[in-house]
């Protein structure tokens, strides 16, 4: 990143506690209830979107058809000194990738950060990272699978959205030749980042959901690194939310355990709905069966609450991984027609 670029955006206090106030959307909470999220600015024309990678290592090449891509939305982007980087499965060590991120942090000239992949590195770096500055002049951070770390480190302790969604490496290289299924996921990050219009998603009727309608702030992630979290800092916090979870690569028995550490640490006793997403279950070795459905694990887990849950939602590691808004009050409907998840004013 250019220093002197970086240097010279920082503004003066107080321009950038107005910048702050007259920018992020804030509703004054009322008395007893949790102070809701605060909305980083949408983008326009021309703002720059930095790349990084806190996680997992990419090429220089590997985020090129990305960069046309948001380029072509009508954004500028710049690479972070990570982009190329690399210590073994890192995107550089966790020193280069805690400064890297610090630095587009801090950059009040960059209005969104998307991280180039995921794999695993951020809850090497989040406990160090500082955002003193990102508080006064806030940006989106966009990412998923290992990028819940932050989305969640962001959700409990500062308060403020981000944006749940594909990142550089699920960009095809060919847009021409992309599946339409693609197209729409990849395009879904410009309509957020934009903010033009309210993101309203459906997913077809599945007979294991449970019918019902709700209310309340959306968040979730990756559920391997939600559990990771439990204990720390960085805990999700799910009371009265709209709770969304998915994984990858794991056997039925490991979901089954992180679902209850969801029950026992009280995760899902207060929830205002639960969306399943996609969950590529790992084949059970030979002879040794787990015996329950995906869907039984959960429903077992939830049989005492009466909230909304619903399965094969698209978000997760899968084609079908639409921007989702972590920490912005959502509408949930679960019916026997469809589910619906609508972003509400």
């Amino acid at each position: 990143m250019n220093r002197k670029l970086f240097l010279s955006s920082l503004l003066p206090a107080s321009a950038m506690l107005y910048a702050f106030k007259s920018s992020v959307a804030t509703v004054a909470p009322i008395a007893g209830e949790p102070k809701k999220h605060k909305r980083p600015p949408y983008l326009k024309q021309g703002d720059i979107i930095g790349i990084t990678c806190p996680a997992g290592f990419i090429t220089q090449e590997e985020v090129e058809p990305a960069i046309q891509q948001m380029e072509s939305w009508g954004f500028k982007v710049v690479k972070g000194k990570t982009v190329g980087a690399r210590d073994f499965t890192f995107g550089g060590t966790d020193e280069e990738r805690l400064n890297d991120l610090q630095e587009m942090l801090n950059d009040t000239s960059i209005k969104a950060i998307m991280c180039a992949r995921g794999g695993y590195g951020a809850i090497r770096i989040v406990d160090q990272l500082d955002f003193n500055i990102f508080k006064i002049s806030p940006k989106w951070l966009i990412g998923f699978s290992d990028i819940t770390i932050l989305h969640c480190h962001l959700n409990s302790n500062y308060r403020f959205a981000s944006l749940h969604s594909k990142m550089c490496n699920s960009f095809p290289a060919d847009w021409a030749a992309a599946e339409p299924i693609q197209i729409a996921t990849i395009n879904s990050i410009e309509k957020a980042l934009k903010g033009e219009e309210l993101m309203r998603y459906e997913a077809a009727y599945q007979s294991n959901n449970r019918l019902g309608e709700a209310e309340g702030e959306l968040i979730g992630g990756n559920l391997r690194c939600i559990e990771n979290l439990a204990g720390s800092t960085s805990e999700i916090k799910t009371d009265g939310k709209i709770l969304f979870v998915e994984d990858v690569g794991e056997y039925l028995y490991s979901i089954d355990r992180m679902f209850y550490n969801l029950k026992r640490s009280g995760k899902l006793d207060k929830l205002k709905g639960l969306v399943v997403g996609g969950f590529r279950v790992k084949k059970d070795d030979d002879n040794n069966g787990f015996g329950k459905t995906l869907e039984q694990v959960v429903m077992e887990k939830v049989k005492e609450f009466g909230y909304p849950v619903c399965f094969d939602f698209p978000v997760g590691h899968q084609k079908a991984n639409y921007a989702l808004k972590c920490g912005l009050k959502h509408r949930l409907i679960v019916s026997e027609q469809q589910t619906i998840l609508q972003e509400l004013a």
